[in-house]
């Protein structure tokens, strides 16, 4: 699908990412608040998380029901999510929603009142959450790692806290969040759809509030890192096993060579990781690699999920295959048919209007700028499996390594 990507400015001082799609029927609108979990108080953890939930709860004109009600009656949709680093608000419906998208959503984050009976309840749902990927090895594993590879920085907090942080958060901390974050000026909203520039911007301009200077993250140094393990005993027969890597962040030149690391380490059913684990040894049913990338620092995580007997014959495998990698880099063929696989994975993905208003999103919210996705797919075509080679060598040393499990107790 064919985008016309533009920069709009409004009056309020936020900046709009525009993806005009001339053949699209679908309208998808985004808030991008450029905090999260990282954002934390100390003791505090889960604080953006929870805010997330309350902007549903009820607005200054709408209870949660009409909310509910006015989206679902057009066909339209609303959702939300947190991560380690913003917050994204987002509506999707049939292109002539687009005016009721636009004032629901802004409606929400900018008029919420977090109503006080609300804030008991919500806890208890979000602690049901909480439980519900504890008791999940797969799911909680990541929060292992996440602490293994950060803590005590709040990217080592699970983004959606504890049982006891999230007893500590009352209307004053939610309050205070919000109004802390959801005017700041680098907040971006993005938009998709067959509209016009004037459309767009003269729906928006009724909404938004003035916008407010931008605050500053707590920084994170890879040199604060320091090679550490969670491991976590539990009733199960099988260990969920992650291992990580501290690396470089998102703005740094190596990502490219980073993510395709990846693809050939263990993403897809040729790599590396896949083939020897699973295909020609039979170790596991899942083995998968991925790369998470902030302003100032990131990873890239392996995790499998394997039979006790076996974990010490994976992890072997691991580290001989990321050995070669350090010191051979990857083979031409290898090399080429990640390419492919990367290039192929990005058009599919552009295949929808939803897409293309993330994509103007993630880009003006990390790097000031839109960058076209066959600009980003040419830089990808561009890495040499040198480059690869010496991001494998720069990461897979002990000093950036951290592991986390659950196993059998």
């Amino acid at each position: 699908m064919q985008a016309n990507y533009q920069i709009l400015r409004s009056s309020a001082g936020f900046r709009i990412g525009f993806a005009r799609l001339p053949d699209s029927e679908c309208a998808a609108v985004s808030i991008h608040i450029p905090a999260g979990s990282r954002d934390d108080p100390p003791g505090q953890a889960g604080l953006a998380h929870f805010v997330e939930h309350m902007i549903f709860k009820g607005t200054e004109k709408r209870d949660a029901r009409q909310i509910s009600i006015e989206t679902e009656d057009v066909g339209a949709s609303l959702n939300a999510s947190t991560s380690e680093d913003q917050t994204v608000y987002e509506a999707r419906g049939d292109a002539s929603t687009l005016p009721l998208l636009v004032d629901i959503l802004c409606d929400m984050v900018w008029h919420s009142t977090f109503p006080e009976d609300e804030i008991p309840l919500e806890r208890d749902v979000i602690a049901e959450e909480i439980v519900m990927y504890q008791e999940s090895p797969s799911e909680h594993i990541s929060d292992l790692i996440s602490k293994a590879l950060w803590s005590p920085h709040p990217l080592g907090e699970s983004v959606s806290g504890t049982l006891a942080s999230i007893r500590r958060i009352d209307r004053k901390a939610l309050l205070s969040f919000s109004q802390r974050h959801h005017r700041r000026e680098d907040v971006v909203i993005s938009v998709a759809g067959p509209f016009e520039e004037a459309e767009v911007l003269q729906l928006f301009e009724a909404h938004l509030p003035p916008s407010t200077p931008r605050v500053e993250a707590p920084s994170y140094q890879i040199g604060n890192h320091s090679r550490k393990q969670e491991i976590e005993g539990r009733d199960t027969l099988q260990v969920q096993l992650a291992l990580g890597y501290a690396s470089f962040g998102l703005h740094d030149p190596r990502r490219h060579a980073l993510r395709l690391l990846a693809m050939i380490l263990g993403e897809g059913a040729s790599s590396r990781l896949f083939q020897e684990l699973r295909e020609d040894r039979g170790l596991c049913y899942q083995v998968c690699c991925d790369v998470t990338l902030f302003d100032d620092t990131g990873a890239l995580v392996i995790h499998a999920g394997l039979d006790p007997a076996s974990r010490d014959e994976a992890l072997a495998c691991i580290y001989s295959q990321l050995a070669e990698l350090s010191t051979k880099g990857p083979n031409d063929a290898e090399l080429a048919r990640a390419k492919r696989l990367t290039a192929s994975s990005s058009r599919a993905a552009m295949e929808c209007t939803a897409a293309h208003a993330e994509w103007v999103g993630e880009c003006l919210i990390q790097h000031n700028q839109i960058i076209r996705p066959r600009e980003a797919l040419e830089l990808i075509n561009q890495v040499t499996a040198d480059e690869i080679r010496d991001v494998a060598a720069c990461l897979f040393v002990p000093a950036n390594e951290a592991l986390a499990e659950i196993r059998p107790a």
